[in-house]
């Protein structure tokens, strides 16, 4: 069990770290579908004005990218908390 659990735990680390050390080179700009939604209606209709705009633009793409990352984790954490209360053994009809 422990063998097992050290093999996961250097499985992790080396997810978390290999994106770091394999890059392709060259400043690489990432882009999301928005960004690439809005140069595609540009390209199709120059002159396209959208009718609606953000009520706040982050100051910058590390804080946009962080909120995104907190709304991730938040959903994901309610979704596990919810399948844990919905599974927990207390609540299974055979502990009864």
């Amino acid at each position: 069990m422990l063998k097992r659990n050290l093999w996961m735990l250097l499985a992790v680390i080396a997810l978390a770290i290999l994106p770091l050390v394999i890059h392709h080179g060259g400043d690489a700009e990432f882009g999301g579908a928005d960004g690439e939604a809005e140069a595609a209606i540009t390209e199709i209709q120059p002159d396209y004005k959208p009718w609606a705009s953000p009520l706040w633009e982050p100051p910058s793409g590390e804080i946009e990218s962080l909120l995104f990352a907190l709304q991730a984790a938040l959903g994901a954490g309610l979704v596990g908390f919810y399948f844990g209360r919905r599974m927990s053994p207390a609540k299974r009809p055979d502990n009864q």
